[in-house]
């Protein structure tokens, strides 16, 4: 009795943590102002989960500890649905606004209605618990799609280590809590939590450090591409200044060689005797030997 009061309190406590888990996801969702790059699905699944999973306890007798703990990972979902809807790109927050509307309500409200019409006593609690059953499968897994993702692009950004953690250790106390319940609609689903908790954490170790490497390389690529560019650019530099100069030169030199020509015509106008112009004539060519020197 003891050990069935233990489990009940630790796994609740583990539940918990696990609905906080994805904390640290959306606090870097909140601080980029972004959730491009990330899924909702595992969110409405897990919204899901927990509402179905609130019904069951409330059919059932003695799951006071069921109820409250779905309670609260209900309330956290939300939470967490209305922070996705806030930041993600627009089609993501279409789909997922659609998808909440059609499954978490629309098909939650059709499952209770229909087990109310069609079932009572026993048989509606054992209806529920094939539901719950399924979701729970769902819940477990929802992160298949992640995982894929890591595998693609070989980073464990969107894959927290810890959520990853905390459902293992959550399916195997719940795991616990059925076999000793003799409730196998809680027991049987977390042995593939189990399962799939213990697939993502060896993803994650396996590509924890692959992005790192990925980082480290393109930090390398850039600054090998900016030490290039500037051992390339001061030459350009130099070539540049080097025409630029040439070009002035080349633009002022006739222009003051007209210049010259202007004055000596008018000398030559205005000399009136042919030793002036004689001597104008030497002047002449004397300055234009020295310029031609220059």
């Amino acid at each position: 009795m003891i050990f069935l009061c233990f489990l009940f309190y630790v796994g609740n406590i583990v539940s918990f943590l696990v609905f906080l888990a994805p904390v640290p996801t959306f606090y870097q969702i909140c601080k980029k102002k972004t959730a491009e790059g990330y899924h909702s699905i595992p969110y409405m699944v897990a919204l899901s989960s927990a509402m179905m999973l609130l019904y069951y306890g409330i059919l059932k007798t003695n799951a006071v500890l069921i109820i409250s703990i779905n309670v609260i990972g209900c309330a956290i979902e939300i939470v967490y649905l209305v922070l996705y809807i806030i930041y993600a790109p627009k089609r993501e927050k279409v789909s997922t606004m659609k998808f909440i509307l059609l499954f978490n309500m629309g098909g939650y409200g059709l499952i209770i209605l229909l087990t109310n019409l069609l079932t009572e006593g026993s048989k509606r609690v054992t209806v529920m618990g094939w539901i719950c059953a399924v979701y729970n499968v769902a819940v477990f897994a929802s992160p298949l799609s992640i995982m894929r993702h890591v595998v693609r692009t070989k980073s464990v950004e969107h894959m927290p280590f810890s959520l990853s953690l905390f459902l293992t250790l959550c399916a195997t106390m719940w795991f616990f809590y059925g076999l000793f319940m003799m409730d196998f609609f809680i027991a049987l689903p977390n042995v593939l939590g189990f399962l799939f908790g213990i697939a993502q954490m060896i993803l994650y170790v396996t590509y924890k450090n692959a992005n790192k490497d990925v980082e480290m390389q393109k930090e390398v690529d850039i600054e090998l591409k900016q030490g290039s560019l500037e051992d390339v650019n001061p030459c350009k530099a130099d070539q540049q200044q080097k025409m630029k100069e040439i070009k002035i030169n080349v633009t002022e030199k006739p222009v003051e060689s007209d210049k010259m020509n202007n004055v000596w015509s008018r000398q030559w106008r205005n000399s009136k005797s042919k030793l002036e112009r004689q001597s104008s004539m030497s002047r002449m060519e004397d300055r234009y030997l020295v310029r031609r020197e220059y």
